[in-house]
């Protein structure tokens, strides 16, 4: 696997031979491999290689959207913009790919499904019997294919969940099949990541995982024309060779992954390994020769640095690190452009529940996230924690639900409201100063019926919000059905809570802040979905910047 390979790559002038093309990427032996990391990572590369490139993820669950499932079993709800809740791997195809994607993006076996019957309901397949095959695996390739007509794209990178040989995936991978049979090999080109585990016991790179789940995958109808290799560490010539032998993958197509210190560095290792080369070749790519210089500027600035700033993410998720993906990768962000390394210390909210005693590990932190979530279990540890935040100097950044209980927090210990709370939590609380959002009252079903997706935000001035900003209009996502109880809003803000921004009118509150305090900031969206590893979220970075002084020092960001 010399890494000379992909400097042959791309160096024609017109920009594709036919199009679309289409990348199938499945994975197998088990899950959590990166499978998201590695389609982002291919996509990435056909982008720096003057390609148009978007993706696609394939979540064969029944759900409709992971909307109504549990972070903790699935991982983050991701929001776009134009409102979809979306499987965490749209998040990483944004980050990666610096585009906004849409709910089209993301397709389930519920939305198929649903579809599929409610053409049968209008008499679409009068007299026919409806079948998976053809009338599912059509309207799969319908949505694959409806995506890259209007996305314009020159490759659609298309990710399917899950792990080969999973029953709920069989419709999508014999879809996926039918699709290298019409559209050709010229057009097509499969993509299976698998894992090569080191046993601590013999020390060797085993491939029998490998073998057995490209026999599978072979058994289903596909033969796949890359295999990508998780691992610890660098696959060895050996090793890369029999994966070749007993795949029928050429050596050349038998691609190493080794874990790397950031994700960021990911497309520049694949290249390396020659990733580009089988897949131009097939698909008869001719784009221009793939520049990295600003993706190596990018993931340059991700390396070790001499000073950590250490974040408390005070959350009630926090048994799974992806339930908050997006906070912690814009986090680390803001910690990559504000020169520091960032460790970040994750707390179940529920601790600070037993005793004030509890908060004192608060007291090492150099900033506190309160980051979003529902229902009321952990609900009084994060308002405790926000009351420590003001009462400490520690910088504190609250996002949607923490903007929601610092506000909480904030009217039963400076205002006195002692039995102040959301009405989400205390339906008979006497100070609702978190209410239902109006337009909720009349609602009963629970999926897709938040308000979301992207909302302009009118910025206040003077205020930090808008020296962070330098606008006066932002633009932000939501997933929320309470919000400030504007009735409190005055009282709040006499007593030092100062509202900076508002939406839709001023209906909405959008931020907080107290102004005498080193670092006190909510937001009622989630900045955290718009950041970008060339382009880090401004409340972020401002939030980092006064961790990294420890809360000695008020931030104030040029406008």
């Amino acid at each position: 696997m010399p890494s000379s390979r992909s400097s042959r790559v791309f160096q024609g002038k017109e920009r594709v031979s036919k199009g679309p093309k289409y990348v199938f990427v499945t994975g197998g032996v088990m899950s959590g491999l990166g499978k998201g990391i590695t389609t982002s990572s291919l996509a990435k590369l056909l982008q720096l290689s003057s390609l148009k490139v978007t993706c696609i993820k394939v979540d064969p669950y029944l759900n409709f959207d992971a909307g109504t499932m549990n972070p903790i079993a699935h991982g983050e709800v991701f929001v776009t913009d134009d409102g979809g809740e979306t499987d965490m791997d749209i998040g990483t195809y944004e980050r990666f790919l610096n585009e906004d994607l849409s709910k089209a993006n993301n397709i389930t076996t519920g939305q198929v499904y649903r579809k599929v019957i409610e053409d049968e309901r209008r008499g679409k397949y009068l007299g026919k019997c409806v079948q998976i095959i053809p009338h599912i695996t059509d309207e799969i390739k319908r949505r694959i294919r409806q995506l890259a007509a209007d996305s314009g794209a020159d490759v659609l990178v298309v990710e399917c969940g899950g792990t080969v040989g999973d029953i709920e995936s069989q419709p999508f991978i014999e879809a996926f099949r039918q699709m290298r049979l019409e559209d050709g090999v010229a057009s097509t080109f499969f993509v299976h990541v698998t894992l090569a585990p080191q046993l601590d016991v013999v020390g060797e790179m085993k491939t029998k995982p490998t073998q057995h789940s490209v026999q599978e995958l072979r058994r289903i109808g596909i033969q796949p024309d890359m295999v990508i290799v998780r691992s610890s560490r660098r696959l060895s010539k050996d090793a890369a060779e029999k994966i070749a032998l007993f795949t029928s993958v050429p050596i050349s197509s038998v691609v190493s992954n080794a874990d790397l210190a950031s994700i960021y560095e990911v497309p520049e290792a694949l290249y390396d390994e020659g990733v580009l080369a089988p897949i131009s070749a097939q698909l008869q790519l001719r784009g221009a020769k793939t520049d990295l210089s600003s993706w190596r500027r990018v993931a340059a600035r991700f390396g070790a640095s001499s000073k950590v700033v250490t974040v408390a993410m005070v959350g009630k998720y926090v048994t799974l690190n992806d339930a908050y993906v997006s906070v912690n990768q814009a986090l680390q962000h803001a910690a990559a452009a504000n020169g520091v390394g960032l460790r970040v210390r994750w707390i179940e909210s529920e601790d600070f529940e037993a005793g004030q005693s509890k908060l004192g590990v608060l007291k090492s932190v150099d900033g506190i996230v309160l980051p979003q979530g529902y229902g009321k279990r952990g609900t009084e540890g994060k308002i405790a924690a926000a009351n420590f935040a003001r009462e400490n100097g520690v910088p504190l950044l609250g996002l949607c639900f923490g903007f929601q209980l610092s506000i909480v927090s904030f009217a039963r210990n400076v205002l006195g409201l002692k039995k102040a709370n959301s009405t989400e939590i205390d339906l008979v609380t006497p100070d609702p100063v978190i209410d239902l959002l109006p337009e909720q009252r009349t609602i009963s079903d629970l999926g897709g019926t938040m308000r979301l997706g992207g909302h302009d935000i009118s910025i206040q001035r003077p205020s930090l919000a808008y020296d962070i900003y330098g606008r006066t209009t932002i633009r932000g996502r939501h997933r929320h059905r309470f919000e400030l109880n504007q009735s409190y809003m005055e009282r709040l803000e006499e007593a030092g809570l100062h509202f900076s921004a508002f939406s839709d009118g001023g209906r909405r509150a959008e931020i907080l802040e107290i102004r005498d305090h080193p670092f006190f900031m909510g937001t009622q969206y989630h900045p955290e979905y718009l950041s970008r590893p060339e382009a880090p979220e401004p409340i972020f970075s401002a939030f980092l910047r006064a961790a990294k002084g420890n809360g000695r020092q008020k931030v104030r960001v040029p406008a």
